[in-house]
């Protein structure tokens, strides 16, 4: 087990944390239980959640959990997030304080806690002036509702802006960024983890498996079938087949994972998340999964270390390939200069 700081915070979380938006969709009550009870019997104290997962009910769904086990409820790390439509009204979306308001109130009431301890922005917002977020969620811990807040999906500049309003203004300044991020979606290394690192931010990485991609449960030029996210919807958001599966950095990547895995005896899962775990300003990985099973084999990861040559091998076949400009060596070279001086 292994424990870290939430960010910048003293509080403490383990590096692993349970993702909940199967609950309620993919997993019933009685297995969301089962796995909640699995995952704390393994060591585990972080839950990250959202209102829009399953329109509250996995929110409703942890709350009853956190009723019926006390001893695990006091040590429980509680996350969710606001932001994304709770009603087809146009303030029952956004970053307002209005929105807001009401979204922490019914996420306290689903939970049936008196506190969150990490509450989200689960996406930008650009028709709220920031400074009104950073005030309402100011007011929340003043207030005793949160104790902490981050945010999910923002990009670089947002984070900078936000935390130096914040930092400006006195306000309570953010501890955490949820963004995707695994071997085959590196792009937040180009910007958006410096700006996290300025700003003291760790990182909770969402979707830490691409979407199914890095088990090894896909195959070259086949369309996946059966009970997975893409053998339901081969079209699905990021990780749609057709165009990850056109391009050769994907099975130059899950190639890779394949050989490490079957030469350590462990899982491509394992790998994936070992890797994952690793990386800097890394705070805790969100698991999300489906059964008992998967959720097992994802926690052994924690026992796994990658050897400097495994991880080498890794981040060379899963660069980010940006252009030469802002990103790539050109513009790279222009932010540098050498202790020495000259070109």
């Amino acid at each position: 087990m292994d424990y870290r700081k939430l960010g910048p915070s003293g509080t403490i979380v383990t590096a692993y944390c349970l993702g909940t938006m199967t609950f309620g969709a993919e997993a019933d009550e009685a297995a969301s239980h089962r796995l909640l009870d699995d995952y704390f019997a393994w060591g585990g104290n972080f839950i990250d959640t959202a209102d829009v997962y399953s329109a509250g009910k996995s929110e409703e769904i942890i709350g009853r959990w956190l009723k019926a086990r006390p001893i695990e409820a006091k040590q429980a790390v509680i996350a969710t997030k606001g932001r994304f439509p709770m009603g087809s009204g146009p303030n029952d979306i956004g970053l307002s304080r209005k929105h807001l308001h009401q979204a922490l109130d019914d996420s306290l009431h689903r939970l049936g806690v008196e506190h969150i301890d990490l509450y989200q922005m689960h996406a930008w917002d650009a028709l709220t002036p920031i400074e009104e977020t950073l005030r309402f969620l100011d007011d929340a811990v003043s207030a005793g509702k949160i104790s902490y807040y981050g945010f999910s999906n923002y990009v670089g500049w947002h984070i900078a802006k936000a935390s130096e309003i914040a930092k400006a203004r006195g306000y309570t300044r953010p501890v955490t960024l949820q963004p995707q991020y695994n071997l085959l979606m590196r792009d937040i290394e180009l910007e958006i983890v410096a700006a996290c690192q300025d700003a003291s931010m760790g990182l909770l990485p969402w979707s830490p498996l691409g979407g199914g991609w890095l088990t090894g449960k896909y195959r070259r030029d086949q369309i996946p079938t059966g009970a997975t996210r893409l053998g339901e919807n081969p079209t699905r958001g990021g990780e749609a087949f057709e165009a990850r599966n056109a391009q050769e950095r994907t099975w130059a990547i899950i190639g890779a994972v394949e050989d490490i895995a079957r030469a350590r005896g462990v899982s491509m899962a394992q790998v994936a998340l070992a890797w994952t775990a690793a990386r800097p300003a890394v705070t805790s990985v969100i698991l999300g999964a489906r059964n008992p099973e998967q959720l097992a084999d994802n926690l052994s990861a924690a026992s796994l270390v990658l050897s400097i040559e495994e991880t080498a091998r890794l981040d060379e076949v899963s660069a980010p390939t940006p252009g030469q400009y802002p990103y790539g060596a050109h513009g790279i070279n222009q932010r540098h200069r050498k202790m020495e001086g000259g070109r």
